[in-house]
């Protein structure tokens, strides 16, 4: 596991990607969340080890990565209940219709297409980390 990011831990991202420029990239993208700390896997086994380790808000998933696919990381999460809830947004060079369309049938929570424009990544951060903070039951949960 590495922490790419020195922010003070409040809400975690993890990505699995495996292409460091990308991760340069989202880490300038996350240090416009100051309370949020970026973790990197660099293949899908380490991504889903550090996810069941960490429980992340959000993830973000490259979809060729050098193990296994991120539809394959996705369906392992997926079957986890520690980590069946986590929203996880897909990252991809495949910027097809029919592509996007099977990565949402598969249960990416959004499918992001590289390169990865600034605000459409914040977008959908956005959204899945309002997500985040909801449990099962769509009631928004505030801590005391």
């Amino acid at each position: 596991m590495s922490e790419i990011s020195d922010h003070p831990a409040g809400r975690t991202l993890l990505c699995v990607e495996d292409n460091p420029a990308n991760l340069k990239l989202i880490k300038l993208f996350v240090a416009g969340y100051p309370d949020m700390r970026l973790l990197a896997a660099v293949n899908g086994n380490d991504g889903i080890r550090i996810a069941r380790a960490s429980r992340p808000e959000v993830i973000l998933m490259d979809i060729n990565l050098p193990d296994i696919s991120g539809f394959k990381a996705l369906e392992i999460l997926r079957s986890d209940p520690a980590t069946a809830h986590i929203p996880v947004i897909a990252l991809s060079a495949n910027a097809m219709p029919l592509n996007i369309e099977s990565g949402l049938e598969a249960g990416f929570f959004r499918y992001l297409t590289k390169p990865l424009k600034a605000d459409e990544f914040k977008e959908a951060l956005n959204v899945a980390l309002e997500r985040a903070g909801r449990n099962p039951s769509g009631a928004v949960l505030r801590s005391s």
